[in-house]
């Protein structure tokens, strides 16, 4: 079960970062048209951003997803409240590691 978590996370971080630096390329190549000034190059930036757009679209849509299906995995056994599968402790302790977390001074 765990294994399969970790595989569902890596597929879906791995296809986030690819729209991710689909978008990054989209953005230069929209930049790039703007600055020309060229009425081609202008009108080609509508389609560009209406795909920029839908790449953030399902970016936000593999994230909701993964939230979700994380959050079904790491909930802790109806029978017992003290009890907590193998996951929560797992990205508890990720969570400890590999995120710190900056607090105000």
């Amino acid at each position: 079960m765990e294994g399969e978590i970790l595989q569902t996370l890596q597929r879906s971080l791995l296809q986030a970062q690819n729209l991710l630096d689909q978008n990054r390329i989209l953005i230069n190549e929209i930049n790039q048209n703007q600055e020309s000034r060229v009425p081609y190059n202008l009108g080609r930036n509508v389609g560009l951003i209406r795909e920029l757009n839908n790449n953030i679209r399902r970016v936000v849509d593999l994230y909701a997803d993964l939230s979700g299906s994380l959050s079904r995995s790491t909930e802790a056994p109806t029978n017992s409240s003290s009890e907590e599968n193998a996951s929560t402790v797992a990205l508890r302790s990720y969570n400890r590691v590999g995120h710190k977390r900056c607090r105000p001074a």
